[in-house]
C-alpha cells in the first residue's frame, strides 16, 4: 500500500538546499528538513540527525536525503521489521547526480525516484529485478489501483520471472502496456475488479478507483454514517479499496459526516455546485444520485439506491474509468487566520506553521506576508494595504468559499487588534450563502505586549489590559474613559498603536491620565520592532515618556503601583509585577 504522506527532505548542508527546493517543487505538500547552524532557508530545523530521521520514519514519512546512501541505512537499520510497512527512502547525491531507492518498494519507492530524477534530468538507479525486466512494478501499483493480496505477490512475480505467462482480467493500462508475459491462457492470473474476491494462491487482485460515494447530507449522524456505508458496499459486494472519494452538494460540506466517512476509508471528500448538478437533478435524479453521477462520468452505473424515484441521502456509482477525485468539484474552503509573532520567524507556532505549509493562498499585508519566508514558497500571494482589513477580509473568504485552503496572515496574536476579529466582523455583517460552508480556524500567534513583556521580564506577572490608542474605528472618548478605569484599576496596561505620523497627541493624553493615578516613577517599557531587525527595548520612567520616541511598531508597557525596576547582574535591567498584591489601591 502506498503512502499518502507528504515526503520529508534532509540537507545536511547549505549546499544541498538548492536540490532540496529544486525536489520539493514537484513534490506537493513536502517538507524541507535542514541541520540547524549549517542550513538556512529550510522548513524546519533539527539538532539530531538520527533522531529526526527514526521519528518520521516511525511515522511513515517518506524520506528523501540528500546525503550518501550509506548514512541513511545505518540510522534506520535498527528500524527495518516490516518490508510491507516502510514508507519509501531515498538517498540523492548532494549535487543532484544520482537517486538511488533504498527502501518502500511496496510503497512506491521507485516511482517517486523516477519522479525525482526526471526532475534533476537524470536516470534513476533502479535495481529491482522484476520492475527492470517487466517496466512495471506489481506491489507497487500506480494511484489509482489497490493490491489486495501483497502476501502473494512474491511467489507470483518469483514464478513469472521463472518464465511463466500470466493472464489479464479487468482492464489496467499500466498493465497491458508493460512488458509482462500476458497470455490469454496464462498459468498465473491479474484481476482487476471493484468486487470483494477470495484471492486464490496463483491470482493478484487489484482493486481500481472506480467507485463512487455520494452523500446528500446525513448531520448528526457521524458516528452510524461509515458503518452505513460501509454496509452498503457490502450489499453490493463492492471492495472499500475501490472507493475514490466521498462526493456530494456544496451546500452540505459543513455537514461533519461527510468528512467523517472520507476520513473512515482515506479518501478525498469532494463537493459539486449546484450549477452542476441540476442537469441530472432536473432528470428525476436525487442530490445525492446526481452526485455519484457527476464524479462517475456520463456513462457511470448507479449501484444504490436501486429504485426511482429514490429519497436516500446516499448514492453508489461506479465509473468505467479511474476516478481522479481532485479533478471533480471542489474540496471544502478552509480559512485559517494566524499570527506571525510581533517579528521573527522563531515565535512563528508549529501550528502556523503547519498551516503554512498546507495553504494554496496566503491572504495578507506585504509586510506580514514577507514575515513568513520560504513557507510562502509556491503559495497565492493576496497583498492589500494594511488598512484595508474588511475588502481582505472578503476576498479571503471568497477565496475559500471556491475550495481554496486560505491562510491570513496577521502579525502578533490574530486575535488582538488583528485579522481574526475582522473576519467575524465581515460574517456578521453580510449574508452570503456560499461562506456558510467554509471550516474556519484561528490559530493563536505570541502578541506584541508578551514579546515585549519577556524581552524585559515579567511586567505583567500580576492584572493586565490592553487598549489600542488608535481611534480610527472607535472615538477618543471611549479611549479616554478606558484608561482613567485601567489607571483607577492599578492594571498593567499594554498601549497599542501608540502613535503614527497622523496621531502624535494621544500618547500625550494617555500619560497626562496616568500621572493622576501612578507616581512619576512608575517603570515605562517602550519596545520597538520586536524580533526584528533593530530591535529596541527601552526602560523609562512614566514622567519621562515622550511621545516622539513611540510609532506604529512600538509596544509600550505601563507598570502599576506594584511594577519594579532591578538592576540584576552585569548592568541587566529587569522589570516585574509582583504576584502578591500588598497595598490597596
Amino acid at each position: 500500500m502506498r503512502t499518502s504522506i507528504a515526503p520529508a527532505v534532509v540537507v545536511l548542508g547549505q549546499n544541498s538546499v538548492a536540490i532540496g527546493r529544486q525536489i520539493i517543487d514537484i513534490l506537493p505538500g513536502a517538507t524541507l528538513y535542514g541541520l540547524a547552524g549549517r542550513t538556512s532557508g529550510v522548513d524546519i530545523s533539527f539538532t539530531n540527525f538520527g533522531e529526526t530521521l527514526r521519528e518520521l520514519f516511525a511515522e511513515g514519512t517518506p524520506l528523501i536525503g540528500i546525503c550518501a546512501a550509506g548514512i541513511l541505512i545505518r540510522t534506520l537499520a535498527p528500524m527495518l521489521v516490516d518490508k510491507g510497512q516502510e514508507p519509501p527512502v531515498l538517498a540523492v547525491a548532494e549535487d543532484g547526480s544520482a537517486v538511488v531507492p533504498l527502501l518502500g518498494g511496496i510503497n512506491g519507492v521507485n516511482d517517486l525516484a523516477r519522479r525525482i530524477a526526471e526532475a534533476l534530468d537524470i536516470k534513476a538507479a533502479i535495481t529491482t529485478t522484476g520492475d527492470l525486466r517487466f517496466n512495471t512494478t506489481l506491489l507497487s501499483p500506480p494511484p489509482g489501483y489497490h493490491l489486495a493480496n501483497p502476501e502473494n505477490a512474491k511467489k507470483f512475480i518469483s514464478d513469472l520471472l521463472a518464465g511463466a505467462q500470466v493472464k489479464l482480467e479487468g482492464e489496467a493500462p499500466w498493465l497491458s502496456d508493460s512488458q509482462l508475459p500476458i497470455h490469454p491462457s496464462g498459468d498465473l492470473t491479474i484481476q482487476i475488479t471493484e468486487r470483494s474476491l477470495t484471492p486464490a494462491p496463483d491470482t493478484l487482485i487489484y482493486h481500481p478507483a472506480t467507485v463512487a460515494i455520494a452523500i446528500s447530507g446525513i448531520a448528526g449522524r457521524e458516528k452510524e454514517a461509515t458503518a452505513l456505508v460501509r454496509q452498503l458496499l457490502t450489499d453490493a459486494n463492492l471492495s472499500p479499496a475501490s472507493v475514490a472519494g466521498i462526493f456530494a452538494p456544496l451546500t452540505v460540506s459543513g455537514d461533519p459526516a461527510i468528512q467523517t466517512v472520507a476520513n473512515a476509508f482515506g479518501v478525498p471528500a469532494r463537493f459539486v455546485n449546484a450549477t452542476q448538478l441540476a442537469g441530472l437533478i432536473s432528470k428525476g435524479y436525487s442530490p445525492a444520485q446526481a452526485s455519484a453521477l457527476a464524479a462517475t462520468g456520463a456513462s457511470g452505473q448507479l449501484i444504490f439506491p436501486p429504485s426511482s424515484p429514490p429519497f436516500s441521502p446516499l448514492a453508489i456509482a461506479i465509473s468505467p474509468q479511474i476516478i481522479h477525485p481532485h479533478t471533480i468539484g471542489q474540496p471544502r474552503g478552509r480559512l485559517a487566520v494566524i499570527g506571525t509573532g510581533p517579528g521573527g520567524s522563531q515565535w512563528l507556532s508549529p501550528q502556523a506553521r503547519e498551516i503554512l505549509k498546507s495553504a494554496t493562498d496566503l491572504v495578507g499585508y506585504k509586510t506580514y506576508l514577507d514575515l513568513v519566508g520560504s513557507l510562502g514558497d509556491g503559495k497565492q500571494r493576496h497583498e492589500s494595504d494594511n488598512r484595508e482589513e474588511e475588502a481582505r477580509a472578503i476576498m479571503a473568504l471568497d477565496l475559500a468559499a471556491q475550495g481554496r485552503y486560505v491562510a491570513v496572515v496577521s502579525s502578533g496574536d490574530p486575535g488582538i487588534y488583528a485579522m481574526a476579529t475582522a473576519i467575524f466582523e465581515v460574517l456578521d455583517r453580510h449574508t452570503r450563502l456560499e461562506w456558510h460552508s467554509i471550516d474556519i480556524q484561528v490559530a493563536p500567534g505570541i502578541s506584541a505586549m508578551q514579546a515585549a513583556a519577556a524581552a524585559i521580564g515579567a511586567p505583567l506577572g500580576h492584572d493586565f489590559c490592553a487598549i489600542s490608542l488608535s481611534d480610527i474605528l472607535k472615538p477618543w472618548t471611549i479611549i479616554e474613559q478606558r484608561i482613567k478605569a485601567a489607571a483607577q484599576a492599578d492594571f498593567v496596561i499594554a498601549f497599542y498603536n501608540p502613535a503614527s505620523k497622523e496621531r502624535t497627541w494621544q500618547l500625550t493624553k494617555a500619560k497626562d491620565i496616568l500621572l493622576q493615578h501612578r507616581t512619576p516613577d512608575t517603570p515605562v517599557v517602550l519596545a520597538r520592532n520586536l524580533g526584528r531587525k533593530g530591535q529596541t527595548v527601552k526602560v523609562v520612567t512614566l514622567d519621562q515618556l515622550e511621545p516622539a520616541e513611540a510609532d506604529m511598531r512600538t509596544i509600550i508597557l505601563v507598570g502599576s503601583t506594584q511594577t519594579k525596576k532591578i538592576s540584576y547582574g552585569n548592568g541587566n535591567v529587569w522589570v516585574y509585577t509582583p504576584r502578591r498584591y500588598t497595598n490597596d489601591i
